[in-house]
């Protein structure tokens, strides 16, 4: 099964296989654990880090069948897609706020809260709410001098069908920028 991080990155981070946390696991009872009791295990018991703690239960819950790549651990299903573009990121929200202006919706679902923004030293964010009960957070870091990195992550997805409607309905957004 192919998971979102790598069986040779996995063993480089960890020193053991991917096989071997399969069968840590296994022994553990993690088939009958909640996501974050199979964290909280790797993290205190194996004494993996929080980063490599999540990424192997997200990677265990998908070996098991529990859920599928994108899927979180409510069910809901998340989606990004970005873009790198010219200039800051304070002109890289600009640009992005200038586009989103005057909209009331996306792909004919209204924003039901938002937008807002905020700002930190190293990231600026752009988020709303939509009516569907989904979430839209625009995420924009200085990538070099000169370029700065915009990711649309639209969250709490209800399938796989969904993301796929929203992958390409912001790719098309995206382009546009």
């Amino acid at each position: 099964m192919a998971h979102a991080v790598s069986n040779r990155s996995i063993e480089a981070a960890t020193g053991h296989t991917w096989q071997h946390w399969c069968e840590v696991l296994d022994r553990a009872g993690a088939r009958y654990l909640e996501h974050k009791e199979i964290a909280e295990y790797l993290l205190n018991q194996e004494s993996l880090p929080a980063w490599w703690a999540q990424t192997l239960a997200v990677n265990y819950e998908q070996e098991i069948g529990r859920r599928v790549p994108g899927q979180d651990c409510s069910g809901k299903f998340r989606v990004s897609v970005s873009k790198t573009l010219s200039g800051s990121m304070d002109e890289a929200l600009s640009t992005w706020q200038k586009l989103m202006k005057t909209r009331g919706q996306f792909s004919d679902v209204m924003i039901s809260r938002g937008p807002d923004t905020s700002t930190t030293e190293k990231w600026r964010y752009w988020r709303c709410g939509l009516a569907d009960g989904s979430s839209i957070s625009v995420n924009i870091y200085q990538k070099s001098p000169d370029k700065a990195s915009l990711t649309v992550e639209h969250a709490k997805l209800e399938s796989e069908a969904h993301v796929e409607h929203w992958r390409a309905f912001w790719k098309g957004e995206l382009s546009g920028l």
